[in-house]
C-alpha cells in the first residue's frame, strides 16, 4: 500500500544525498557497450573478408566455367597482356590459340604454360605465327585455325604497334604501317572468323584497345587514329551482330604498364599539364588488364575503360569542355618544345 494510503509521513531526500546515491552507482552500462564493440569489431573485419574470399572463389569458378572448352583466339600473346590472358585463360580450361610474330618467344610461352598446368584440366594450346602488320596471311591464318578447331568461340584482338614522334617527322610509310597492324590487321581477322560466329548464333570478339581511341594525345598521332578507327570499327560492328547474339566488347585501359619498368619520380615540376601526364602515362599492370579481360568475357560486357580518375576526367572534360581540354594540352606542347629532353 501506498504510504500516504497508510497515513506514512513522506520523508524528503535532499538534493545532496540524491546526488551522491547517483555518484555511488556504478557506471556499468556504458563500459559494457565498449568491451561489446571492441570484440564485434574483429567478428565483423573477419566476416567481412570470410564474404569477399567467397565472392572470389565464386568468380574465379564462374569465370572458369565460361570459358571451359571454349576455343579463344590470342593475338600478340607474347606481348605481357598476352601472356597474361593466356595463363588466365589457359587455367579457365580453354583450348588456346596463341598467335605471335615470333615463333621462339611463342614456345618459350608455351613452355611455361605447360609446366604449370594439370593436364586433366587443361588443354594443349596451339601455336600460329602471325603478324598482323602483313595483313595478306591473315586469312590463311584464319583458315588454319577453323580447319583445326572447326570453329572459334572468343576472339581477342590484342595486337598493338606503337609510334611516338612529331607527325612532321613519321614518314606516311611508317603511319600506314601503324594503321595495318592496330586496324587492318584485327578487322581483317575479325571479318574472317565472324561468319562462323554468326552461323552459329554465338561468340564473342574482344577488342583491347587504348585511352587513345576516346583522345588524342600529341606526339602519338598514328598510334592515336589507328586507334580511333579500331574503336569505332567495332562499336559500329556491335550494334551490326547483336541479333546474332555474337558479343563485341571493348576493353579500354589507359596504358599497359611494363613488367621490368615501373614510374619513377623523374625530374616533375609543378604544372597542369605534367601532374595531368603523369596520371594519364602511368598504366595499369598486365595482370589487372587480364583478369578484366575475362571478367568482360564472362559478363558479355560491352565496353570496359580501365583508368584512375584523372583520365577519366579528361575524357569528360574532352566532351563536354573541348576548349579547356586543347588549352591544357597545347600548354603542354609548349612546355615539352621549350624543355630539352635528356639524352
Amino acid at each position: 500500500m501506498h504510504p500516504v494510503a497508510r497515513g506514512l509521513p513522506l520523508r524528503r531526500v535532499s538534493s545532496s544525498e540524491s546526488l551522491c546515491k547517483a555518484e555511488s552507482f556504478p557506471l556499468r552500462f556504458p563500459q559494457k557497450m565498449g568491451v561489446t564493440a571492441m570484440l564485434m569489431l574483429p567478428l565483423l573485419l573477419l566476416g567481412i573478408s570470410g564474404l569477399l574470399f567467397i565472392y572470389q572463389e565464386v568468380s574465379r569458378l564462374w569465370s572458369k566455367s565460361a570459358v571451359q572448352n571454349k576455343v579463344v583466339v590470342i593475338t600478340d600473346a607474347i606481348s605481357g597482356l598476352g601472356k597474361e590472358c593466356a595463363r588466365v585463360f589457359h587455367a579457365g580450361g580453354a583450348r588456346l590459340v596463341l598467335c605471335g610474330k615470333n615463333w621462339e618467344r611463342l614456345e618459350i610461352l608455351y613452355d611455361a604454360l605447360i609446366s604449370v598446368a594439370d593436364p586433366s584440366k587443361t588443354f594443349t594450346p596451339k601455336l600460329v605465327l602471325l603478324d598482323l602488320a602483313d595483313i595478306s596471311c591473315v586469312p590463311d591464318v584464319a583458315k588454319e585455325v577453323l580447319d583445326c578447331y572447326g570453329c572459334v568461340d572468343i576472339l581477342i584482338n590484342n595486337a598493338s604497334m606503337k609510334i611516338k614522334g612529331p607527325a612532321h617527322k613519321i614518314s606516311l610509310e611508317l603511319d600506314k604501317k601503324i594503321m595495318d597492324a592496330n586496324y587492318f590487321g584485327p578487322i581483317t581477322l575479325t571479318k574472317a572468323l565472324l561468319p562462323d560466329m554468326i552461323s552459329r548464333r554465338t561468340g564473342q570478339i574482344v577488342l583491347v584497345n587504348n585511352i587513345q581511341g576516346k583522345l588524342g594525345i600529341p606526339f602519338r598521332t598514328a598510334y592515336a587514329a589507328s586507334k580511333h578507327a579500331a574503336l569505332g570499327f567495332f562499336d559500329c560492328l556491335r550494334a551490326e551482330v547483336e541479333e546474332y547474339n555474337v558479343v563485341v566488347s571493348t576493353v579500354s585501359p589507359t596504358f599497359i604498364r611494363s613488367y621490368r619498368i615501373d614510374p619513377g619520380q623523374g625530374n616533375w615540376e609543378a604544372s597542369l599539364w605534367k601532374f595531368f601526364f603523369r596520371k594519364l602515362t602511368y598504366g595499369v599492370h598486365p595482370v589487372d588488364v587480364a583478369e578484366e579481360v575475362m571478367r568482360t568475357v564472362r559478363r558479355k560486357k560491352q565496353e570496359v575503360f580501365m583508368a584512375n580518375p584523372i583520365p577519366k576526367a579528361a575524357v569528360y572534360i574532352r566532351t563536354f569542355f573541348p576548349e579547356f581540354f586543347f588549352a591544357v594540352v597545347a600548354c603542354g606542347v609548349k612546355e615539352k618544345l621549350n624543355v630539352p629532353e635528356e639524352g
